[in-house]
């Protein structure tokens, strides 16, 4: 069942979720990680990222410099989405899954 929020309940709601996404960092009205992994786990998150925020129909933006992997979810403009903060989750799922030996 999907609850639906609205207003001020909404806010409360988003910012409880943003708490227990360890790593993340509020820039704003976007949200970021960086993650160090190597080139074919960073292959391999890109790919399952890009399965959920295809579901979700939410764009994230992803860069790799060295051995990091940057994600930035939301935009400049707008507050966050409940869509964004589950993407954000759901990367972190998918970070753990590549990142397990």
């Amino acid at each position: 069942m999907r609850v639906l929020f609205s207003g001020r309940a909404k806010r409360d709601y988003l910012n409880d979720a943003l708490t227990l996404l360890n790593g993340w960092v509020r820039e704003g009205e976007q949200i970021s990680r960086t993650l160090v992994i190597d080139d074919a786990q960073h292959a391999a998150l890109t790919e399952r990222v890009k399965v959920v925020a295809d579901a979700l129909r939410v764009r994230p933006e992803i860069s790799r410099r060295s051995d990091q992997t940057r994600i930035r979810v939301g935009h400049g403009s707008t507050p966050l989405s409940e869509g964004e903060v589950l993407l954000a989750a759901r990367i972190e799922d998918a970070y753990r899954a590549v990142t397990e030996h």
